[in-house]
C-alpha cells in the first residue's frame, strides 16, 4: 500500500437492545427497567456502553490503524442511548456524531448510523416506512429503514441501514415481510439512480436472512448490488449463531462502481466478520459464539448477540 493511501472502515453492528434505563410510556420498553425481571440497572447500561464502545473502536483497526469512518447500527432505543454511546470511554475522543430517527416499531428499537465528522459530512438523511399487515388486517409496525446520503473523502455515497422483521413465528412464516423490506430498498435506490446515474450505494444491516435467500437475492438482482458476504457464511463462521448452527443475517452490499478501475477515490478492498477472540464465549458448550449481554432473563454481561461486520476502502 502506497505511504499516502488511506483506508476506511464502514462497519454495521446489531447491538442487542441498547435501553436506557428510563420507562418511556409510548413503547414497550418495561424488560428494560432496574424494576424488570432482567433487572436493567444503571450499572449494567453503563457497562454495556462501555463494552460496545470498546468494540466500535477496534473494528477494522488492524487493517486501516483507525477506527471505522462509519457504523450502522441496529437496536437501539433512542437519541438519548447514542448520545450516552458516543460519549463512552473508548469513542469519546473520536469525534463521532449520528443520525436517528424513531420509529414505529412496537418494541422501540431502530436503526441509526453513527460517522467520524472528520472524514463524512451528512448532507441528507431520511426514512422509509415498510407497510405490513398482522393476519387480523391491522398495521404491523417494524423498524423504518435509514438512508444517509453525505461526502465520504469528498465522496458521495448513500448509506441503507436496515434491521429486517424477524423469524420468531418462522422462517417461511414470515419471509414476506422481509421480501417487503428488500423492495422498499429497491424502490429507494431506483430513486437515487434516477437522481445520480452512478450513485455510490451501500446497503447494510441485519437481514435476518442469509446472502443465498430470496430476500437477498431480490436487493442484489435488482439493484445490481455485489455481496462480499455471500462467500464469507461457512459451518464455522457467520455473524450469529442460532442452535448451534452459524448464519450471516449481518451484511454490507455495494454498488458495483467501487470496483472501477477508473474511479480512484474510493475503492473497495475487502470485507470481514469482526470476531476477534473477546467478543466471544470463552468455554462451555457455547465456546466462539457471541458473548451476549443477556440469555432470556439471564444477565451475562457480554456485549451482543451479533458479531459486526465490516468493508474497507481505500483511497490512493
Amino acid at each position: 500500500m502506497k505511504e499516502n493511501s488511506k483506508i476506511f472502515t464502514i462497519a454495521f453492528y446489531n447491538i442487542e437492545n441498547l435501553f436506557d434505563i428510563e420507562n418511556d410510556p409510548y413503547t414497550n420498553d418495561d424488560d428494560f427497567l432496574p424494576t424488570s425481571a432482567k433487572r436493567w440497572t444503571y450499572k449494567r447500561y453503563q457497562n454495556k456502553l462501555r463494552k460496545l464502545g470498546s468494540v466500535i473502536s477496534q473494528i477494522g483497526e488492524n487493517e486501516s490503524g483507525s477506527s471505522p469512518a462509519i457504523v450502522g447500527l441496529a437496536e437501539i432505543e433512542n437519541n438519548n442511548v447514542l448520545t450516552d454511546l458516543i460519549h463512552s470511554e473508548h469513542l469519546k475522543d473520536l469525534g463521532y456524531n449520528f443520525v436517528h430517527f424513531d420509529s414505529l416499531d412496537e418494541r422501540g428499537i431502530d436503526v441509526a448510523l453513527i460517522y467520524k465528522e472528520e472524514f463524512f459530512k451528512v448532507e441528507n438523511s431520511e426514512t422509509f416506512s415498510v407497510y405490513l399487515q398482522t393476519e387480523f388486517g391491522g398495521r404491523d409496525y417494524t423498524r423504518d429503514i435509514l438512508l444517509v446520503q453525505g461526502k465520504l473523502n469528498n465522496e458521495d455515497v448513500h448509506i441503507i441501514v436496515n434491521h429486517w422483521s424477524s423469524r420468531r413465528e418462522g422462517e417461511k412464516e414470515t419471509e414476506h415481510k422481509r421480501l417487503a423490506a428488500a423492495k422498499v430498498v429497491n424502490n429507494v435506490i431506483s430513486r437515487l439512480k434516477k437522481e445520480q446515474t452512478n450513485a455510490k450505494i451501500i446497503v447494510m444491516g441485519d437481514f435476518n436472512d442469509n446472502p443465498d435467500n430470496e430476500s437477498i437475492k431480490l436487493l442484489e438482482n435488482e439493484s445490481q448490488l455485489y455481496n462480499p458476504f455471500s462467500t464469507l457464511l461457512s459451518y464455522n463462521k457467520g455473524s450469529l449463531n442460532h442452535d448451534f448452527q452459524w448464519n450471516m443475517f449481518d451484511q454490507i452490499l455495494i454498488s458495483g462502481n467501487f470496483f472501477d478501475p477508473n474511479d480512484t477515490k474510493l475503492k473497495y478492498v475487502k470485507a470481514e466478520v469482526f470476531n476477534s477472540k473477546f467478543l466471544t464465549q470463552y468455554h462451555g458448550k457455547f465456546k466462539g459464539q457471541p458473548f451476549r449481554t443477556y440469555v432470556g432473563k439471564k444477565y451475562k454481561g457480554g456485549y451482543s448477540d451479533h458479531f459486526p461486520v465490516f468493508v474497507q476502502f481505500k483511497t490512493p
